[in-house]
C-alpha cells in the first residue's frame, strides 16, 4: 500500500514540497537534502544542506570547488552522500554548458564569458579551451586542450593549429581559468597568446581573443588592446 505525502517522514517534506510547488519552491539547502536523503539521528537532511552551505558561506560556486574530502569532513555526510552532491553539481554545469548552441555567433567577450564561466569558474585546477569559428564568427565547436594543476596548464601551439584546420575553423578563440581567481594575465599567459596569434597568421586562422575566467568575472586579451 503506498505512502500518502501527508505521512512522509520529516526528512522528506522537501520531496513534498518539489512534488506539489516545483523546484524553484525549494531552497539551496533543501535541494541538497533531498541529495543527502536522509540525516543522522540527531539532525535532518536540511539541517546537514544548511550546515554544508555554512562551510562554504552559502556559495554554490564555493561549494562546487569541494573534493569528495572536503564533503565528507562534515559530519553525516559519508562517501556515497559524497558522490551524489558531487554528480549533482558536475550535471548542472554539464547542462549550462549543453544549452550553448554550436552555432551560437560571438559578438563580445561577454559571450564567450557566458560560454565558459559555467564550465570553468568553479574549477580547482587550470583547464584551456579553444572555441573554433567560421567566417561568420559562428561557434563550429568546442574542445579542451589541456588539463594542469592549480596554477598552470601545458598548452602545445601545434596541437591547437591541428584542430582548427581538422574543424575548417577561419578564427579561434582561446580561454583558461585562473583557480586562484586573480584575473591578471601571467607573464606565461601573454607569451602563449603570441605565439598563438603568430602561428594563426602563418596558417590564415585568426586569434580573435583570449579570455581568463574566474569564479566571479573574466579578462579579454581583446577588449584590453593586447591582440
Amino acid at each position: 500500500m503506498s505512502v500518502k505525502i501527508t505521512e512522509w517522514a520529516v526528512e522528506d517534506r522537501p520531496r513534498e514540497k518539489l512534488i506539489t510547488k516545483g523546484t524553484s519552491s525549494l531552497s539551496d539547502a533543501e535541494l541538497l537534502g533531498i541529495l543527502i536523503s536522509s540525516g543522522t539521528r540527531d539532525k535532518s537532511a536540511v539541517d546537514l544542506g544548511r550546515e554544508l552551505l555554512g562551510l562554504v558561506d552559502n556559495n554554490l560556486n564555493s561549494l562546487g570547488k569541494l573534493s569528495i574530502s572536503d564533503l565528507k569532513k562534515l559530519h553525516g555526510i559519508g562517501t556515497a552522500r559524497a558522490v551524489t552532491i558531487a554528480a549533482a553539481l558536475e550535471l548542472g554545469r554539464r547542462r549550462k554548458l549543453a544549452e550553448v548552441p554550436d552555432s551560437l555567433q560571438i559578438k563580445s567577450s561577454r559571450d564567450v564569458a557566458d560560454i565558459f564561466q559555467p564550465l570553468l569558474s568553479d574549477l580547482p585546477h587550470e583547464e584551456f579551451w579553444i572555441l573554433f569559428l567560421n567566417r561568420s564568427n559562428r561557434v563550429i565547436a568546442r574542445m579542451r586542450i589541456s588539463q594542469g594543476g592549480i596554477s598552470g596548464t601545458v598548452t602545445d601551439v601545434r596541437l591547437i593549429m591541428k584542430k582548427a584546420v581538422e574543424h575548417l575553423a577561419s578564427g579561434i578563440i582561446v580561454c583558461h581559468n585562473h583557480p586562484s581567481g586573480n584575473l591578471n594575465p601571467s607573464e606565461a599567459d601573454s607569451k602563449i597568446t603570441r605565439k598563438i596569434k603568430e602561428a594563426g597568421e602563418i596558417m590564415d586562422i585568426q586569434l580573435l581573443d583570449h579570455l581568463i575566467i574566474s569564479d566571479k568575472d573574466y579578462y579579454s586579451f581583446a577588449d584590453n588592446g593586447l591582440l
